[in-house]
């Protein structure tokens, strides 16, 4: 598709001299990424034109970073809030030459985007997809595009270079000390997720952290002045942050002063406040037509003339270029890394029990025996909420796992998730493990993303009504791979008074929906080590623990089943002789129930059988013979009891089976009340037993 220009641009009246190798470069960066998007007829190539200054000066002149190790733990890290500029990361990558990691870890010694690749941009099975995603392509530290959460994730990186720092470090061995670099736009300035972010980074005093702002008053639908007119910087002000204003993105001599500011801040974060223009060079110049689609034939033609630019070549990269770039970047970035790897070396000698503990933490492994010391629970009839069980668990893994950190929203006394006899991490204590995210759900969740990139367990606690405010990190957890831990309690109507706003009904569902993501609701507290042990097993996937407030029968495990079953996701917790005539799957604290009333069907002569259903993710990884053994296809009289709602149970129960769930919002009473009204007691379970069993 072919845009008309009415007229060319003025000849590009930046400060870098005509053909010299910064110019050069730049011009490069720009070029390359319009001729991609014009390709592939779609993506955003305004901001990597505007912004091609910045990411030259950054990446040349600060960005520790060696091509040939994109794993280097002490690296800088670069983090592109606003993915939808994709093409300025992948630009930077090639001519950075940043050699490929594949997914076993090893080095291919390939190019991980080459020209070929920036070619490809936005095709089918190609490096450089529409958004940078993390695994996926080397040199992206983090999957962004929803606007905000690379924000979040970026305090998370800073969060855990100064806690590997506050632990490792020692006299004569400095082991972490990188910074963490953001480009962001107004876009990720107005989601909610970055104010709360930034407001937590100020507070800390995250003086290793950076956000380059990208000032270029554009949004889709036109200037952001229709919606957006707030000083942002004053904002930032306000939180604590070191506040520096470069008034032309082209001015990377301005760009190389803020950053020097920057790296001589000890005290706070630094917001670099860039003033740009989007599309810069183009007919398209600072319209919202330079954002979200190619600018087309002819006015990539004038663009490139106004750069002093070869006309009529596309994916252009001048001779020099790369050697320039490249050499600024490895030659530094191989020197520290050198520097650092013989440090390390040294380290081993002088702090040989630290040095394995760093070793096993950059590995995602665990330490032998990390869980010597997980309590076991006796049978008991009264039992133990899982969020109190779960706070048992957590405490006696995370003190053979000391980078198993973490904290909550503000409800670390109701979800049970602090850390015994540890300090809190602070602005004048980073060594803490303890932390206190505030009211502020959905900065956790990228906060919390961003730690797991760095190779810590980490983990974020609220209700699990409140995962609503935090889902887009929750998703991208899954998207990314990497081992989160989401800590969910007042998981049902169980919350009782608190009434409908606190009780989650259509909560598990949307959490199960979610590829990838391991939802675990344990049925005990026996199930909850369980439960902990699976999680913490697997550092690349995620997982949402599901706990209850109230107590939850602890089961006799002499009489009914294991509750190491919860690792294969569905087990068969109690059973009669022989086929069952109907089978009563539950999970959490609704397994109790099934069980009480499988002992009364089985006194009235019926065969039944109860399967616990802890975990759908894991259930659905087993093989089609386990899941006969467990859900054989002959039974079809099946009831699912769980207090929420009934969205994703027809897959267990067929078309002949029922559910006792929630088809309602929840209602302020005590728990008992709740369970008569809604129908969760023994007497119903068996009249709607014994009615698929007549049906069936």
């Amino acid at each position: 598709m072919t845009d008309t220009a009415t007229a060319a641009p003025k000849a590009d009246p930046n400060l870098h001299e005509d053909g010299s190798p910064e110019r050069l470069a730049i011009d490069t960066i720009r070029t390359l990424s319009m001729d991609a998007v014009q390709k592939a007829n779609s993506g955003h190539p305004g901001t990597p034109m505007a912004l091609a200054p910045v990411g030259y000066t950054l990446w040349s002149k600060f960005l520790r970073y060696d091509p040939k190790h994109a794993d280097w733990p002490n690296r800088d890290r670069f983090v592109l809030s606003v993915g939808h500029a994709s093409m300025l990361l992948y630009s930077l990558i090639h001519l950075a030459k940043i050699e490929e990691i594949g997914a076993d870890g090893e080095k291919s010694g390939k190019e991980a985007v080459s020209l070929e690749d920036i070619k490809q941009f936005r095709q089918l099975s190609s490096k450089t997809p529409g958004h940078p995603e993390y695994r996926h392509t080397t040199g992206v530290e983090t999957t962004t595009g929803p606007l905000g959460q690379g924000c979040g994730n970026s305090v998370g990186m800073a969060i855990a270079e100064r806690w590997l720092a506050a632990r490792y470090n020692k006299d004569g061995f400095t082991l972490f000390d990188h910074d963490v670099y953001t480009l962001c736009g107004d876009g990720d300035m107005m989601e909610g997720v970055s104010a709360e972010a930034a407001s937590l980074a100020g507070h800390l005093k995250l003086s290793n952290l950076c956000w380059i702002y990208d000032s270029n008053h554009i949004s889709i639908e036109g200037a952001t002045d229709l919606a957006f007119d707030e000083d942002v910087g004053l904002r930032f002000d306000a939180y604590g942050w070191n506040v520096i204003h470069v008034d032309d993105a082209n001015d990377t001599a301005a760009l190389t002063r803020a950053i020097e500011t920057f790296k001589a801040t000890t005290d706070k974060p630094t917001f670099i406040v860039v003033h740009s223009v989007i599309g810069y060079g183009s007919p398209k110049a600072g319209s919202e037509k330079a954002h979200g689609e190619p600018l087309g034939e002819e006015n990539i033609r004038l663009t490139k003339q106004a750069y002093g630019w070869p006309e009529d070549k596309s994916f252009y990269v001048p001779d020099g270029v790369i050697e320039h770039f490249n050499g600024a970047i490895a030659e530094r970035g191989a020197k520290l890394r050198d520097e650092w790897v013989a440090l390390t070396d040294k380290y081993r000698t002088a702090y040989p029990e630290l040095s394995a503990e760093l070793d096993l933490l950059l590995k995602d492994e665990l330490p032998e025996g990390w869980d010597a010391d997980i309590p076991t629970f006796e049978a008991d009839a009264k039992g133990v909420a899982s969020r109190d069980s779960g706070g048992k668990v957590l405490n006696a893994i995370a003190a053979k796992v000391p980078w198993l950190i973490g904290g909550s929203a503000d409800l670390a006394p109701s979800t049970k998730t602090d850390i015994k006899g540890q300090p809190s991490f602070e602005g004048d204590n980073y060594a803490g493990r303890n932390f206190h995210f505030g009211i502020r759900e959905h900065g956790m969740g990228a906060i919390v993303n961003g730690m797991a990139l760095s190779h810590l367990r980490s983990y974020g606690s609220t209700f699990l009504v409140f995962v609503d405010y935090m889902r887009a990190p929750v998703r991208l957890s899954a998207i990314m791979e990497v081992g989160a831990i989401w800590v969910f309690t007042h998981d049902s109507i169980g919350v009782g008074e608190d009434g409908p706003t606190h009780q989650p009904i259509e909560h598990l569902a949307t959490l199960r929906a979610i590829p990838g993501l391991d939802t675990i609701r344990p049925s005990d507290a026996n199930e909850v080590v369980a439960a902990w042990k699976a999680v913490l097993k697997d550092a690349s996937t995620p997982a949402a623990l599901i706990m209850s407030r109230q107590a939850l029968p602890t089961l006799d495990r002499t009489k009914y089943a294991s509750a190491d079953g919860l690792e294969k996701g569905g087990y068969v917790l109690a059973d009669s002789d022989g086929t069952p005539d109907v089978i009563l799957i539950a999970s959490g604290s609704e397994v109790s129930l099934a069980v009480d009333a499988h002992e009364k069907l089985t006194a009235d002569g019926v065969k039944s059988r109860v399967v616990s259903m802890p975990s759908w993710y894991r259930y659905e990884l087993q093989d089609a013979a386990y899941k006969e053994s467990v859900l054989p296809r002959e039974v079809r009289a099946r009831v699912a009891v769980e207090m929420a709602g009934s969205i994703g149970w027809d897959r267990y129960v067929g078309l002949d089976g029922a559910t006792v769930t929630m088809s309602t919002f929840g209602a302020s009473a005590p728990l008992a009340k709740l369970q008569d009204k809604f129908g969760f007691t023994v007497d119903n379970v068996v009249k709607v037993a014994r009615q698929v069993m007549e049906t069936k």
